[in-house]
C-alpha cells in the first residue's frame, strides 16, 4: 500500500506540472472566442440592444455596450493573463446573467436535466471564466510575471 501511495505522489506531482500549460490553452482558445464574440457585438449595437429589450434587460443600449467591450477587452485581458481573476469574475458573473435572462430553463435544469445545463450557449464561457476565477491565469501570464517582478516590493509595503 505505502509503494502504490508514493507512486500515486509522484504521478500527482507530474501532472501538476500541466497545469498552467493548461491554463494558458484555456486562456488563449476562449479568450479568442470572447474576443470574437464581444467583436461583433461591437459591430451590431442595435441588433444586440433589440435582443436585450426583448429579454426585458432593464437599460438595454447601456448593457449592450457594456457586455460587448467585457467580451472583447475581457477576452484580450484573458490571451494576456492580465487581471485574470477579477476579468474572470466579471465574465463568470456575465454568463450567469446570460443564462438567467437568455437561457433560464437550462440554467433551472441544471441538476434535473444536466445535458440541457451544458448545451446552452453560456456554458462552456461560464467554465472558462470560472476555471481562470477558481485557479487564476497560471505561470504562462502577465500575473504571474507581475507577482514575480513586485514579490518584494509588495512585502516592503
Amino acid at each position: 500500500m505505502k509503494k502504490l501511495l508514493e507512486l500515486y505522489a509522484k504521478f500527482a506531482t507530474l501532472a501538476s506540472y500541466l497545469q498552467s500549460p493548461f491554463l494558458l490553452v484555456v486562456r488563449l482558445y476562449w479568450g479568442w472566442q470572447l474576443v470574437q464574440s464581444g467583436w461583433g457585438k461591437l459591430h451590431h449595437l442595435d441588433k444586440i440592444t433589440d435582443y436585450f429589450t426583448s429579454l426585458n434587460i432593464p437599460f438595454p443600449a447601456l448593457n449592450a455596450h457594456f457586455v460587448s467591450g467585457l467580451e472583447f477587452f475581457g477576452g484580450l485581458l484573458l490571451i494576456l493573463g492580465l487581471g485574470s481573476r477579477l476579468i474572470g469574475l466579471m465574465l463568470t458573473v456575465n454568463m450567469l446573467v446570460a443564462y438567467w435572462t437568455a437561457d433560464r430553463d437550462a440554467l433551472l435544469a441544471v441538476f434535473s436535466d444536466p445535458g440541457k445545463f451544458y448545451n446552452a450557449d453560456p456554458y462552456t464561457f461560464l467554465f472558462a471564466a470560472a476555471m481562470v476565477l477558481v485557479f487564476g491565469a497560471g505561470l504562462f501570464s502577465v500575473d504571474a510575471v507581475l507577482k514575480r517582478r513586485y514579490r518584494g516590493w509588495i512585502e516592503k509595503q
